[in-house]
C-alpha cells in the first residue's frame, strides 16, 4: 500500500468512526427538564405573559425559567434592590407562575441582577462593592422576597444567584493579592463563602423546593458551595468556533469537548448533583457561535447559524444522564426571519428545538 493510499484509508476510517460517534450522540431522549427561559422584560409592570406561555407546551417544553430583574446602579454600589418601574410587581410574578402551572409547566424562578449605569466593562460578574457584608445583606433581603413568592406559587426550583462571579468562593484576605484567587488549602473559610452559605441557608428556610446557582460558563470550577445545592447550574454561553462559517461537525466537536470537561470535573469533585444548564442560546446573527453572550454583535441576520447552534447542542446532550435539564434563552420578542435576537420564535431554530424536546 502506498503512503498516499494509506493516508486515504486512515482518513476514511476516522471519518467512519466520527460518523458513528455523532450518531451515538444523537440517540436517546431529551433531558428530564425540557426548558425555556421567559424573562419578564416588559417595561409594563403588569404585563400579561400568558399568551407567551401558552405557546410552550406544543414545543415539548416541560419547564419554564421565569427571570425577574433586580438592580443596582453600578458595580461599586452598596447593595441591590427592586425598582418599581422595571421590576415586575409581585402580582405579575405570581400570576405568571400560576399561568405556567395551569398549563402543566413546572416553574424555575430566577432573580437576576442588572446594572443601571454600568461603567465600561462592568457587569454583574465583577462587582466590587465597598463592603461585602452590606452587599450580601441587601442581596439576601431580595432573595428572601422571591423565595417567598416561589414558595407561594409552588415553584419547583429557585435560582439563588446568576453569574455573580466576583461574589463566589474563597478570596485571599490580603488586598494586594488577586481578589479572585483561591485561598490555600490550610486557609480558614473565607468571607464570601460564608456569606453564600448563609444566603443558601436563608433560602432553604423559606423555600421547600430545590435550589441551584447559575455559574458563568468560565467560572464554575472554583465555586465551593455546590454541595449545598440540588443542581450544578450553568449559563452555557461557550465560545464554540473562531471561524465565520462553522460546520455542524466543528461546533459539535466543541460541545463534545465542553461536555467532557464538565462531566470529568463533576466526577473529580465527587458531586452527586446533576448538571442543569439554565441558559443556553444564540442570537440569529452572523458570528453568534463565536460570541454567544453578545447580543450587541450588530452583524447581519443569520438564521442558519442560530439553528446550527441549537442542533449541535441537541446532538451533544441528548440522552446524557448527567444533564438534568436545559433551558434555551429566550422566549421573548416577536421573532421571525428579520429578527436578530435570541428568540427562536418563527425561525429555523424552533424546528430544531421542537425535534429535540418532543422526540
Amino acid at each position: 500500500m502506498t503512503a498516499r493510499l494509506a493516508t486515504l484509508f486512515l482518513v476514511a476510517l476516522c471519518a467512519g468512526a466520527c460518523a458513528q460517534e455523532v450518531a451515538a450522540i444523537g440517540s436517546g431522549g431529551p433531558p428530564r427538564m425540557r426548558g425555556m427561559t421567559l424573562p419578564l422584560h416588559s417595561d409594563k409592570p403588569d404585563f400579561d405573559y400568558g399568551p407567551l406561555l401558552r405557546e410552550l407546551p406544543e414545543l415539548g417544553v416541560t419547564h419554564v425559567c421565569v427571570m425577574v430583574k433586580i438592580f443596582q446602579t453600578n458595580g461599586k454600589s452598596a447593595s441591590p434592590g427592586r425598582l418599581l418601574q422595571y421590576t415586575p410587581s409581585d402580582l405579575t410574578v405570581l400570576r405568571t407562575l400560576a399561568q405556567a402551572r395551569r398549563l402543566g409547566l413546572e416553574v424555575v424562578l430566577m432573580p437576576f441582577l442588572l446594572l443601571q449605569h454600568a461603567a465600561k466593562d462592568e457587569w454583574r460578574g465583577n462587582l466590587q462593592p465597598p463592603d461585602w457584608g452590606v452587599w450580601f445583606r441587601g442581596y439576601q433581603r431580595e432573595l428572601k422576597h422571591f423565595a417567598r413568592l416561589a414558595e407561594q406559587a409552588q415553584a419547583k426550583v429557585l435560582v439563588v444567584g446568576s453569574e455573580l462571579s466576583s461574589t463566589e468562593g474563597h478570596v485571599r484576605r490580603d488586598a494586594s493579592e488577586d481578589p479572585e484567587a483561591a485561598c490555600p488549602d490550610d486557609c480558614t473559610p473565607c468571607e464570601l463563602r460564608e456569606h453564600w452559605l448563609e444566603t443558601i441557608a436563608q433560602a432553604r428556610r423559606i423555600f421547600s423546593g430545590q435550589l441551584t446557582y447559575a455559574a458563568n460558563w468560565d467560572h464554575y470550577q472554583a465555586i465551593p458551595f455546590w454541595t449545598e445545592l440540588d443542581y450544578v447550574g450553568l449559563s452555557a454561553y461557550y465560545e464554540l468556533t473562531k471561524t465565520p462559517d462553522p460546520t455542524l461537525e466543528s461546533v459539535l466537536a466543541s460541545w463534545r469537548r465542553v461536555r467532557g470537561e464538565l462531566i470529568t470535573w463533576r466526577a473529580q469533585r465527587e458531586l452527586a448533583q446533576p448538571l442543569l444548564i439554565l441558559e443556553v442560546g444564540y442570537t440569529s446573527q452572523d458570528r453568534t457561535l463565536s460570541h454567544p453572550w453578545k447580543y450587541t454583535l450588530n452583524t447581519q441576520v443569520d438564521l442558519q447559524e442560530q439553528a446550527l447552534g441549537y442542533e449541535a447542542f441537541a446532538r451533544c446532550w441528548r440522552g446524557q444522564p448527567a444533564l438534568a435539564g436545559s433551558f434555551f434563552y429566550e422566549w421573548w420578542g416577536e421573532g421571525g426571519p428579520e429578527d436578530n435576537g435570541y428568540t427562536p420564535r418563527g425561525k429555523p431554530a424552533l424546528d430544531v428545538l421542537r425535534r429535540f424536546y418532543r422526540r
